[in-house]
């Protein structure tokens, strides 16, 4: 388990908390679908005062497993680990019973006149009903820091120095605006197809969906077609050498019996190569699904803004290589 510690000044004296004068630490996205993947963005756009930021701890909750962090140049990540209040379901392998509890950058420097993002993504564990998650932020600035660990109460609706807030809706209620009526197809249900509009010379973009299996044995997607592109992948987000990276799902994509698949940014998503124009928001295409039992369905996606995402807000987006998508 790898620790989190101030520099030795902070600890010879008390710990200085200076006054929040300026922006809170937070998420760049507020919203999400719970039971999808998310990528959290945490925005810090100063440091303690005059003090440059040289640490950046957050703390996991309940309930948000499988983090993995975004190394960062400069900057040493570490986490610690523990075990979950309860075990969660996940797609590939055993229950989980422990994971991430906190993720810490250190080692190095955000001067106070300057703005910077620290990333990790996540699994948002089903909700039956909405509710909201908290991410306590320690800001460390050398001998000073600022604990954003306040949590909205009734008696103090606006704290001082909040914790970022993650509002997350029910699983399998979140559609996105314009989303069309579910697909059936089989034992399968298909939900709210969408891709991101992309900018001019773009080759890349990606899909995205949920799938419901309600059928008894397990569906695997195995490919498609998208009007305006001339190839169709399904991929996955994985971590290799510390380096986050996208690659093809080998196999096809598992849909088990009784189960929903959600492919969004930061994790399962579908990949459409050699783009044949650019794609604008507002607009409809046409494309197809290829399930191993099920056969091929007609789908239609709907284009959305460049930094859309899941859920009924958007999630920022992610990354393939040097591809926004």
């Amino acid at each position: 388990m790898s620790r989190f510690f101030l520099s030795g000044a902070a600890c010879a004296a008390a710990i200085l908390f200076v006054s929040p004068a300026f922006a809170h630490v937070t998420l760049e996205q507020k919203d999400a679908a719970s039971g999808t993947s998310y990528k959290a963005v945490l925005k810090v756009p100063h440091g303690c005062g005059d003090a440059a930021t040289t640490g950046i701890k957050v703390s996991i909750p309940e309930g948000v497993i499988s983090v993995k962090p975004q190394p960062k140049p400069g900057w040493t990540v570490s986490t610690e680990t523990g075990p979950y209040k309860q075990s969660y379901e996940v797609m590939h392998g055993p229950a989980v019973k422990e994971g991430v509890t906190s993720v810490a950058w250190t080692g190095g420097s955000l001067p106070n006149a300057n703005y910077d993002e620290f990333v990790f993504v996540a699994y948002l564990a089903p909700q039956a009903a909405p509710t909201t998650v908290y991410f306590p932020v320690l800001q460390s600035c050398g001998a000073a820091a600022t604990d954003w660990s306040e949590i909205p109460s009734a008696a103090t609706p606006k704290p001082a120095r909040p914790a970022p807030g993650l509002k997350l809706a029910a699983a399998g209620t979140a559609m996105p605006a314009g989303a069309m009526a579910p697909i059936k197809v089989g034992d399968l249900v298909i939900n709210a197809p969408w891709t991101r509009a992309t900018p001019g010379g773009a080759k890349v973009a990606g899909g995205y969906l949920t799938v419901t299996n309600a059928g008894k044995s397990p569906e695997r997607l195995v490919g498609g077609s998208f009007a305006q592109a001339n190839r169709f992948e399904v991929h996955e987000m994985a971590m290799n050498n510390g380096v986050m990276t996208m690659r093809p799902v080998t196999g096809g994509l598992e849909i088990p019996p009784g189960g929903t698949v959600t492919l969004a940014p930061g994790g399962f998503h579908l990949m459409f190569m050699d783009l044949k124009q650019p794609l604008k928001e507002g607009e409809t295409v046409k494309g197809t699904l290829t399930f191993e039992k099920a056969g091929s369905v007609d789908v239609t996606f709907n284009v959305r803004s460049i930094g859309a995402g899941a859920g009924t807000a958007a999630p920022a987006a992610g990354g393939h290589g040097d591809h926004k998508h």
